[in-house]
């Protein structure tokens, strides 16, 4: 049976549409998951520690994809719920053909000056090369990554979220498959690493563009279209809660890592990274249900259907609740194992990582409900609220406490900062929740 948008939905009929978007983003975190599996076991610790290192700047720069992906994605679904067809795949397609071409300066621009960047970031003698090898490679990829990041949200919109998880499962094998045979076999090291990322990336991308660009049974299509300015604009602010949250992850993630280093050395550093790839995975359920949930809600607000608006928050804010319960409670089980899949080679390492991420996953009860709220604003068309959420979950609330935290409490400090920085998001979002509830009608 195929799920409409326009549809009533169920819990069933809820988690069928959203599950393929939640695979999708747990085999998205991948790429940088077995990156560092494999140059942590393969190629070595101070290599492993350069990879955490500038990972949060490309991190960074990526985040127009994910801005023009649920920023453009909120714009065409309510297009399509106002039975605006033809202008929806308009705007989609704008959307698209400026991602891609932003992509490429942005590239130019990064290369060009990355050993700079690797010094700012904090590079030491013994990582400056690595560091800048690596930014390079990654950064001459972005524009594939950008496009793949944007395609997930569309596809989803267009009603074929199993495509988009289809082709996550074909660039995620990818992925796996070159890093063994470029940094196992060739022993090319962290580039290898590197250079199976943005191949996997580049699948993601490729093939999503050459669907849409032909006559498809979906939603939408890549056509003729204008520049249009004012829905840029929209777009842009509409998708800045997404650009917000992960240009603040990345300034978070650097202020991490300075504290590290300062309080652990480089095992501080290649802990944190390691607790961020488990992270990845928890936190990409969260976000595969937003991506997955936020069509539904921007084609009931423009359609004008408060009741299934309703529906969908109730279930919502009950689906969110149970599995960040869940998820607290297998993450503290399953942590030596997760980790011992990183750095089960030393000893010391692996205490202080395992020590650190149990501590960090009790922000899951609530990290759920805050990722999806933020999502939620987005899907309405309002980017204001959903950039202030973002602002202050992803990074004053993390960056105050990150700063004074570790003072009273050590290394214990650090990986406790995002619990509290997570509640305290949790309390602004109920608040705006009940104060916008008059003007959207979704309680």
């Amino acid at each position: 049976m195929t799920i409409q948008l326009s549809d009533h939905f169920t819990y069933q009929k809820l988690l069928q549409y959203t599950i393929p978007s939640i695979i999708m983003m747990i085999l998205t975190s991948i790429y940088s998951i077995v990156d560092g599996l494999f140059v942590s076991n393969f190629v070595g610790k101070i290599p492993f520690a350069s990879l955490n290192l500038m990972y949060p700047f490309i991190t960074a720069i990526s985040t127009i994809g994910f801005m023009m992906g649920a920023g453009g994605s909120a714009i065409v679904g309510i297009t399509l719920g106002e039975g605006k067809k033809e202008k929806a795949c308009q705007y989609f397609s704008m959307i698209i053909y400026v991602t891609a071409l932003t992509g490429i300066i942005i590239s130019i621009i990064a290369i060009i000056f990355m050993e700079d960047i690797a010094y700012l970031l904090g590079a030491s003698e013994q990582m400056i090369n690595y560091c800048t090898l690596y930014g390079r490679i990654m950064t001459a990829g972005l524009t594939a990554f950008i496009l793949q990041v944007s395609f997930q949200s569309f596809c989803v919109t267009a009603q074929k979220p199993s495509l988009s998880l289809k082709l996550s499962i074909v660039a995620g094998l990818t992925n796996i498959i070159l890093d063994y045979l470029f940094v196992v076999v060739f022993k090319w090291g962290l580039a290898g690493a590197a250079y199976a990322t943005i191949m996997g990336q580049a699948v993601g991308a490729v093939v999503p563009f050459i669907y849409f660009y032909h006559k498809n049974d979906s939603l939408l299509q890549l056509t003729r279209t204008k520049f249009h300015g004012k829905i840029l604009l929209k777009v842009c602010t509409n998708g800045s809660s997404e650009l917000m949250t992960n240009i603040s992850s990345a300034i978070v993630n650097i202020l991490y890592n300075f504290q590290l280093m300062t309080l652990a050395g480089e095992n501080g550093i290649a802990a944190y990274g390691v607790i961020m790839y488990v992270v990845f995975i928890f936190a990409a359920i969260y976000i595969g249900y937003s991506i997955g949930s936020a069509p539904i809600v921007s084609y009931h607000y423009g359609a004008k259907n408060s009741n299934e608006l309703k529906n969908l928050v109730k279930k919502s804010i009950l689906i969110t609740g149970i599995v960040g319960i869940m998820m607290t409670i297998l993450a503290e089980i399953s942590a030596p194992t997760l980790v011992n899949f990183f750095v089960g080679y030393d000893r010391d390492l692996f205490e202080m990582t395992c020590h650190g991420f149990r501590l960090y996953a009790i922000s899951f009860i609530v990290m759920g409900f805050n990722i999806w709220s933020s999502g939620f604003f987005t899907a309405l068309g309002d980017g204001i609220i959903s950039a202030i959420l973002a602002f202050l979950r992803a990074l004053v609330f993390q960056v105050i406490i990150i700063l004074v935290l570790p003072l009273i409490l050590g290394l214990s400090g650090v990986w406790l900062a995002i619990v509290i920085a997570e509640i305290l998001a949790m309390l602004v979002t109920i608040y705006f929740l009940y104060k916008k509830k008059d003007k959207y009608h979704y309680i």
